[in-house]
């Protein structure tokens, strides 16, 4: 899970670091000789995205930096956490859900993933196998069950055999 977390933040990284140098020198030369760069449109939308990019680039590699403190034998093995498989209950409405707690910036419901900094992943930040958490969403508390739990430690340890 932290090498997938971790070269995405690199393709990412890779990716922009070719627009700000290639791409977007270019974009700005080509902008400058149409003249007047005070009502240039392609000027001004060329520099704002040179200000996105390298902004996207200090966040990305902050991530890395942080990526590389996490020690996966600190982590709880028996808690929910980062990089934990969780099947949960929504009480009220009597359905199940399968996704893995990630971190921050990847969030793919779609593709069963929860940011650990959602709503979701805050309100199961340490449960246990068997417990009942009560989560407070934008739309008001749902009460959910953790039916299964398989932690990032435990994952490891499995894929060692």
């Amino acid at each position: 899970m932290l090498d997938e977390i971790r070269q995405k933040i690199e393709d990412e990284i890779e990716r922009l670091m070719t627009e700000l140098n290639v791409e977007l020198p270019d974009r700005i030369q080509k902008a400058v000789e149409l003249g007047d760069l005070r009502e240039n449109s392609e000027y001004k939308s060329a520099k704002e995205r040179q200000e996105f990019v390298q902004a996207r680039l200090n966040h990305l590699t902050r991530r890395v930096a942080e990526l590389s403190k996490i020690d996966v034998k600190q982590m709880p093995y028996d808690k929910v956490g980062f990089g934990s498989k969780v099947t949960i209950r929504d009480l009220d409405l009597k359905d199940d859900f399968v996704f893995t707690i990630t971190a921050g910036d990847f969030i793919d419901l779609d593709g069963g993933q929860v940011s650990l900094a959602s709503p979701i992943g805050r309100g199961l930040l340490n449960a246990v196998l068997g417990e009942e958490v009560t989560v407070e969403l934008p739309m008001g508390d749902r009460r959910y069950k953790v039916l299964e739990l398989t932690t990032l430690p435990q994952q490891l340890e499995s894929a060692k055999k």
